[in-house]
Parts: structure tokens; sequence; C-alpha cells
């Protein structure tokens, strides 16, 4: 039996651990929707960009791999910006099935791009971490370190939007575009601004994915469908609920993992979903 328990306390730890990196990933997401309205299909592939830029800075050309991974976040930051003036832009006042469709085919544009240009081989960064020992539990060094950046991430942009003036109008435009203009804010700019953001927490997701997973064209679909789960759990556009929902939904993963089998605890994760949708349509924290 204490055995039994240690195992499980392992089991809750983990999913802690990976709970704050799925809130991360869900983060940018639901600040692109809070704001622009639309939700960016193609996020996960934006991920795969940066985690090809990080291993082809690092690997192939011999950058520091600091320097390589904030050059990535850079890179994924201009890529959400220009996603948003060439692709989004034209079609804001269209209808959102045409708005899903658009970043869709940008999704697939992405994975085929990828496929030419790096081929479908399972490319790794080749850093090795090493576990962390807690008695007789056993964590991945890479999955703390993603813990403690994600969450130091989370807090920088919490304490962006609610301390500097940019994140008051950005937060602002999102309860009320039609008023803001009066007040002098340029929606085109937040729009911007927060397409870059996004962006730029796409990148930092992808830093922190390479150290654990090898990159490959169709790596975002091991993840991004996961994602747009856990921000329509928690209420689309809402950064609280979408930190919640990802804790939630890994404990699942994780306990459910531990009692039965990784996949069951997928199984269970997607059940938990459905009948939260069935109770709240909205989310657990969506209005």
């Amino acid at each position: 039996m204490e055995v039994f328990d240690i195992f499980l306390l392992e089991a809750v730890v983990n999913g802690l651990l990976l709970g704050g990196l799925l809130a991360l990933l869900s983060l940018g997401l639901n600040l692109v929707f809070g704001v622009i309205d639309v939700v960016w299909i193609c996020y996960a592939e934006l991920i795969m960009c940066g985690m090809y830029a990080v291993y082809y800075l690092h690997v192939q050309y011999h950058w520091p791999l600091v320097l390589a991974m904030l050059a990535a976040i850079a890179i994924v930051a201009l890529l959400g910006l220009a996603l948003h003036q060439f692709v989004i832009r034209p079609v804001l006042g269209a209808e959102p099935i045409n708005q899903l469709l658009v970043t869709g085919g940008v999704l697939f544009f992405l994975q085929a791009a990828a496929t030419l240009v790096f081929g479908i081989e399972f490319k790794n960064l080749g850093v090795t971490l090493p576990s962390v020992r807690l008695g007789e539990m056993s964590f991945s060094a890479a999955r703390l370190l993603a813990f403690v950046v994600a969450l130091i991430g989370m807090l920088g942009m919490w304490l962006f939007l609610s301390r500097t003036y940019l994140g008051t109008a950005i937060r602002a435009i999102s309860q009320d575009r039609a008023i803001m203009p009066l007040m002098g804010v340029s929606p085109a700019r937040i729009f911007g601004v927060t397409s870059a953001l996004g962006g730029a927490l796409a990148g930092l997701a992808a830093c922190l994915l390479v150290l654990q997973y090898d990159v490959h064209p169709a790596i975002g679909l091991s993840f991004g469908p996961i994602v747009f789960l856990i921000c329509v759990l928690g209420g689309l556009g809402n950064l609280l609920g979408g930190f919640i929902a990802a804790f939630v939904f890994a404990q699942f993963i994780a306990v459910g993992g531990f009692f039965f089998h990784l996949e069951w605890g997928y199984v269970l994760a997607f059940v938990f979903f459905i009948v939260v949708m069935f109770w709240r349509p909205q989310g657990i924290l969506g209005k």
C-alpha cells in the first residue's frame, strides 16, 4: 500500500507538470480568440515551425541553445503577425466557419510545406536532461523545466495584461471592441500586437516541447486537438478557465493512466470533456 501511494503521488505530480505545459499551450490560443474572436486552428503548426527553428539553428548552424530558442520565439511571433495580416484580417468580417476554414487551410499548408522542405524524418535536438529523483519517485528534468518556464511565462503574461497600458488596452478591446476606437485605441494595432504575442507564446511552447519530443511535420497533431479541447473546456477565450482546464485534463490523463493505461487516461479525459459540454456548453468559466 505504501508503494502504491508513492506511485500514485508520482502520477499526480507528473499530471501537474503536464498541466503546466498544457496551460501554456492553451494560453496563446485563448489570448488570440479572446481579443480577435478568431480560432487559430493552425496554432499547433506554428509551434511545429518553432521546433524546427530551434533544431536547425542549434544543430545545423551551431547556435547556442538559449540563443536559438530566443530566435525561435521571435520567428514564431513574426509568423503570428504575418498570419493575422495576410490571412485573418481579410476575413475578420466573414462568417466564423469561413475563418475556421481559412486557418484550417494554413494548417495543411504548413504541414505540406514542412514535409517538402524538411522531409518526414524525426529530428532530435540531441539534448538529454537527467531525471530528478525524490525518494522512490522519478521525474523528467525536461518536464520540470517546462513546468517552471510555463509558470513564469503565464505570470509574465498576467503582469503584462494587468500592469501595462498596452495590456489594459488588449483587455479592454476584448470586452468591447466597438467603443474602444472612440477612446483613441486602434483595433488594428491591438490585433497585430495580440497576434504577435500569441505567436511568441507558441514559440515559447515550441522551445519547451523540443526538449521532450522529436520534431516532424505531423507533430502538431499530437497535441493540437488536446489544446483546442482544453480551451473549449475552460471557456474559449477565458485565460483563467484554460489554465484550470489544463490541470484538470492533465490529471485525468496522468492518474487515469496510472490506474488503467495511458490510452485509457486520454479516454477518461475526453469523457469528462463530453460530460462538461452537456452540463456547461460554454465551458467551465465561459459566459
